[in-house]
């Protein structure tokens, strides 16, 4: 089989395509989220807090001197991706227990069927048939 005929078969693959429909999903969904933490959940928190803008939070390392740029570590930025960390796996989390829950739902509600007879009553029935027939 042609190497490229191999890849094909594996691109189109029912998991593959689901798989980038996911990423792609996931991926403005983050969006999202960012946005929500950075536009709507931290300027409440900011002012309640006293009017602190957490993005503005930094830790200088280095100051400006110079024609050399400050260097600083962005503390209020690391803690916006933690926030939108945490959003972001409650929303998975709650989408999986919604999952889990319609799946137990559906496998409780599909008729069980009867056990197959052990083999010992088959060969006996299969008996009592050729007996019938005779």
């Amino acid at each position: 089989m042609s190497m490229l005929k191999e890849f094909r078969e594996f691109a189109v693959k029912g998991n593959v395509v689901d798989m980038a429909v996911g990423i792609i999903i996931g991926g403005a969904f983050g969006t999202i989220v960012a946005s929500l933490v950075k536009d709507v959940i931290m300027p409440p928190i900011g002012l309640v807090l006293g009017g602190v803008d957490f993005s503005d939070i930094k830790l200088p390392l280095r100051a400006a001197a110079e024609g050399r740029e400050a260097v600083t570590m962005n503390v209020g930025v690391f803690l916006n991706n933690c926030i939108s960390f945490l959003i972001i796996a409650f929303a998975v989390f709650m989408l999986i227990k919604v999952v889990n829950e319609l799946r137990r739902r559906f496998e409780t509600e599909k008729p069980k069927e009867a056990a197959a007879p052990p083999p010992s009553e088959v060969y006996l029935k299969e008996i009592r048939d050729a007996l019938v027939k005779r």
